[in-house]
């Protein structure tokens, strides 16, 4: 298997989104049900960015949707810091060492730049859905990492905690490397990917077999 680059979900991949919403609602709205504030909000999000997948509503950047979801949980525009995962800034470093590495998030331009800055990350290049005026698993936002990298769909390898994420860079022939986090969405029985990996560490073992 020849891969040319690494294509890495960001949010719940390599930082716990949930945790920071989570703290965000609690300074801003302090005796509510935190937890239930932030099912909402995400539940929020998701609903909407199908809508705008299925053409049911004009696209609109991932911070307006947060600004959305702040607004009916907290009444209030707070933004959520979001940090890595232990392993996401080191497993990153690692594996920078033998590949290019591409962040492609739901994110927008200016809340990708946000997360980047206040985790850690270390990108050769960060693209945005907003370049794609659509929102993943639309396979026009994966198609943005095959146009940069000038090489072949099966070439890449899509890396997420998200089976949905992991199906939708299928679609247009990436190949897949699970990887398990607390708020990822587990493979079901019959999904078939590439890689499964414990963490960023495990997937970086599993890809240097390959150059063996």
């Amino acid at each position: 298997m020849e891969i040319d680059a690494l294509v890495f979900d960001i949010l719940g991949t390599l930082v716990d989104e949930p945790a920071g919403i989570r703290a965000a609602v609690r300074e801003a709205a302090p005796d509510a049900d935190a937890d239930e504030l932030v099912r909402l909000w995400q539940s929020h999000v998701e609903t909407e960015q199908r809508r705008i997948v299925a053409g049911e509503r004009p696209y609109a950047p991932s911070d307006v949707l947060d600004r959305e979801a702040a607004q009916l949980t907290t009444k209030t525009d707070v933004v959520p810091k979001l940090s890595p995962w232990p392993d996401s800034v080191e497993g990153l470093a690692k594996l920078a060492e033998h590949h290019t590495l591409i962040g492609l998030s739901n994110a927008s331009r200016t809340s990708l730049l946000r997360i980047n800055a206040h985790a850690g990350l270390r990108w050769h290049q960060a693209l945005s859905a907003e370049d794609a005026q659509t929102y993943k698993p639309d396979p026009a936002v994966y198609e943005l990492a095959v146009d940069l990298a000038e090489t072949k769909p099966e070439r890449l390898l899509m890396v997420a905690a998200h089976a949905w994420d992991l199906r939708g860079a299928q679609s247009v022939g990436l190949r897949t490397a699970y990887v398990a986090r607390p708020v990822g969405d587990p493979p079901t029985e019959t999904d078939r990917f590439d890689f499964h990996a414990d963490g960023l560490a495990d997937l970086a073992a599993q890809l240097a077999k390959l150059r063996m």
